[in-house]
């Protein structure tokens, strides 16, 4: 298969419009801030986000503006200024309805309002899916104050990106050992999040829920497919997997995404690249090269590649006229 016979759809891009002030350089641990002044710049940058599409490397980008990377020292981020992120977000996609979809920013703790901010951002602003943290402070997304903003994009059949988050006390147990064991901190919480969801049955009181996690919650996945014969659920934990993750492919790691798709099956893996955070590059080449090697044959490697985020996102009809 060739490169250019293989269009993608990036699910994991992230974008802070320069009305926004990252405060990464002040609350990541010291030795990535050097590394995050940089990458601020890329964050904002709305040409460079299009980059890529215009150089036929992208056929689309899934945008979110995490609110970690704006949020104040303790991690709030306030009500009106989410708000904010998903109006002036709204407004980029506006600009670009050919090359860009967008995910709104949810504080999925706020309870009834983070619902209601779900519906505005879902039926009125054109957002199609919603993005949240794995955790606050000691919560995971699980909690009971949680419950209003997954039950809302359930209803309303759109997924839920739950992303990963430095988590306390671990990233500053792990932050001496660098970058690596930053992600390993992040990947805990994620994984976290994915069997938490799946352990306290959220999944069986939302049975249209669907929810996205990156390839860092692998351990979370893998041992819920080790395991699954013990889970409480009906059928087990993997089968109720596979009817509500999908996780996407970030690092392009070859074993990863051929675990991944024995345990979930090839419709459930998303090509998701974590721009401009972790790959920072053309994708197409590198995502080709990786399925390849996971053994994928041309129709998994086209699902994973964008068939699958065009589903979730209730796009593929329209995909189809966009995609080259």
């Amino acid at each position: 298969m060739s490169n250019q016979s293989l269009p993608v759809i990036d699910f994991h891009i992230h974008h802070v419009p320069a009305r926004f002030e990252p405060t990464t350089t002040c609350n990541f641990p010291p030795g990535q801030r050097e590394r995050w002044a940089g990458v601020n710049r890329k964050l904002a940058d709305e040409a460079l986000l299009l980059r890529d599409i215009d150089e036929g490397d992208l056929a689309l980008r899934v945008v979110n503006t995490p609110a970690a990377l704006i949020a104040d020292a303790t991690g709030n981020v306030d009500r009106e200024l989410i708000v904010e992120i998903n109006d002036v977000l709204a407004e980029v996609i506006g600009r670009h309805p050919r090359r860009l979809v967008g995910l709104a920013t949810i504080d999925a703790y706020d309870g009834d309002r983070a619902a209601r901010e779900v519906e505005r951002a879902v039926r009125h602003l054109g957002f199609r899916g919603i993005f949240v943290d794995s955790a606050r402070g000691k919560t995971l997304i699980d909690a009971p104050q949680a419950r209003p903003a997954l039950r809302a994009a359930a209803e309303l059949g759109v997924p839920v990106f739950v992303h990963p988050v430095n988590p306390e006390p671990l990233t500053t147990q792990l932050a001496p050992y660098g970058r690596l064991c930053t992600l390993l901190a992040r990947g805990t919480v994620n994984s976290a999040a994915l069997v938490a969801l799946l352990e306290t049955g959220v999944f069986t009181e939302l049975p249209k829920l669907r929810v996205v996690v990156t390839m860092l919650a692998f351990g979370g996945l893998a041992l819920a497919g080790g395991f699954s014969d013990h889970s409480r659920l009906p059928g087990g934990g993997l089968e109720t997997l596979r009817r509500h993750v999908f996780i996407d492919t970030m690092g392009f790691a070859p074993a990863l995404i051929r675990a991944s798709v024995d345990l979930l099956g090839a419709e459930n893996v998303i090509a998701g690249s974590d721009w401009p955070i972790v790959n920072d590059g053309p994708i197409q080449p590198i995502l080709t090269r990786a399925l390849a090697s996971a053994g994928l044959s041309e129709a998994e490697s086209r699902a994973v590649a964008a068939g699958n985020s065009a589903r979730l996102l209730g796009i593929a009809a329209w995909t189809q006229a966009v995609v080259r």
